[in-house]
């Protein structure tokens, strides 16, 4: 049995908070309400000061010489998409997208969720310098919108939270394709082709059985340093290393659950000696579970979960408490009537909730099959929740726009249109189930 120490006491109520699938997004909701009130405070000055503080890393004349809020967009949400980049390549390997009958629904419901968001801010600001930001509408917040699904209620089936987890994944990846393509700056060849060749020797490394995290994040720190010299937007750096990691283990199942048997069986066999130390024999199988265990675990799963709870409880908090800071005065509803802020507002409420339930539709209509045990309410509730695009809009509103206006302007639309998605998502998730043979059936 295992002993029980003081600390525990401290240390497991933090560990089960942390390890609730919902509460990353609890803490990014009060990073986003500290940003608010913080620039809406006599303090307003200290909040902008803090973001404008000027680091600089580099030696000699290679020196990158960044305010802290641009660290934070182009550094550390690096990190945030190198996370996503691990996601994206487990769930093609082994989750909803590794086959195409998984893949196709949350697919196609994460496409209509991206084109009809797009297409609804291209009209409202078209032959507009606002027209670049179509991609701002596309996103949907995962932290936040499966915080809001667990917020619904125990009655939503686990396939619902697989639905919208896939879709937001595979959203993710056409956010990541929108920056790669249309988000990035001019490019310099000779940092890109450098990036480039670390990517490859990464890959090769892959090959060869390298299994060594320090190389992966090593060589990964250069090719982020390349790609961010090169115009090409350093987060995709991110996603392109996580795509080198290893994802294949050394040992089988079976042969693993076979040799820890054995092991726990020898382990059991010596003799002890009566006191709090193992013996020596004990010490040496215990060194051996320890590398048999490695060689059962990936890379891959490895860093993505010793990575998770540092983007989920401070990455992304600290780009919410960069980001979010918009001030609201009494004219806050007045100054929503722009293209930017409508274009952004409608097509993450109405845009997400048609294009996601739309394409979903249709592809029933062609035969694919709704989430085991949901109905088209629930599915109605995902789509409303899909709308929620805080972090990725907020991201990509800061790449699209030069003009602190227009990035205001986004501001406003995504914080009104989140707000709104989550309220009523939440809402539509938690109400009576009507019975069978809506218009839908």
């Amino acid at each position: 049995m295992k002993q029980s120490y003081p600390i525990d006491k401290i240390t497991q109520p933090v560990s089960k908070f942390i390890t609730q699938e919902h509460t990353g997004g609890i803490v990014l909701l009060v990073s986003v309400i500290v940003a608010i009130v913080w620039v809406n405070s006599p303090f307003q000055h200290s909040y902008h000061q803090l973001w404008d503080l000027k680091l600089s890393l580099g030696f000699d004349k290679y020196v990158l010489d960044h305010p802290l809020h641009l660290w934070i967009n182009d550094g550390l949400m690096a990190l945030f998409f190198f996370v996503i980049g691990l996601e994206l390549k487990r769930e093609f390997m082994a989750g909803e997208l590794s086959s195409v009958k998984k893949a196709s629904l949350p697919m196609f419901a994460a496409l209509g969720g991206m084109l009809v968001p797009a297409l609804i801010f291209f009209l409202f600001n078209t032959g507009k310098p606002s027209a670049h930001g179509w991609g701002i509408p596309m996103a949907t917040d995962i932290a936040f919108a499966l915080a809001l699904l667990s917020m619904a209620g125990k009655h939503i089936p686990s396939s619902v939270k697989v639905f919208l987890s896939a879709l937001a994944v595979a959203d993710d990846l056409g956010a990541v394709l929108v920056i790669a393509l249309f988000y990035s700056s001019h490019i310099a060849l000779m940092p890109l082709t450098v990036g480039v060749w670390l990517l490859a020797l990464l890959l090769i490394g892959n090959k060869m059985g390298i299994r060594s995290t320090a190389f992966y994040l090593i060589i990964g720190f250069a090719v982020w340093i390349a790609f961010l010299l090169s115009g090409v937007h350093a987060t995709i750096a991110g996603v392109l290393v996580a795509f080198t990691i290893p994802a294949r283990t050394r040992i089988s199942e079976t042969g693993y659950a076979q040799s820890v048997k054995q092991y726990v069986a020898d382990f059991e066999n010596e003799q002890p000696n009566n006191s709090s130390l193992v013996t020596p024999e004990q010490h040496h199988i215990i060194d051996k579970i320890k590398k048999l265990s490695l060689d059962a675990e990936t890379p891959l799963q490895k860093i993505e979960h010793a990575l998770h709870p540092w983007v989920a409880f401070i990455i992304m908090p600290l780009f919410a408490l960069a980001n979010a800071g918009i001030v609201i005065g009494h004219d806050f509803f007045s100054s929503l009537i722009n293209p930017v802020s409508m274009g952004v507002a409608i097509g993450l409420l109405a845009g997400k909730f048609t294009g996601v339930l739309l394409f979903t539709w249709l592809m029933v209509k062609f035969g694919a099959q709704l989430p085991a045990g949901s109905s088209w309410k629930q599915m109605t509730g995902v789509a409303l929740l899909a709308g929620v695009g805080f972090t990725m809009s907020l991201f990509i509103s800061a790449l699209a726009f030069d003009s602190a206006a227009m990035i205001n302007q986004a501001k406003y639309g995504i914080l009104l249109a989140s707000l709104l998605a989550g309220i009523s998502g939440v809402v539509v998730l938690r109400a009576p189930q009507p019975p069978k043979g809506g218009a839908f059936d």
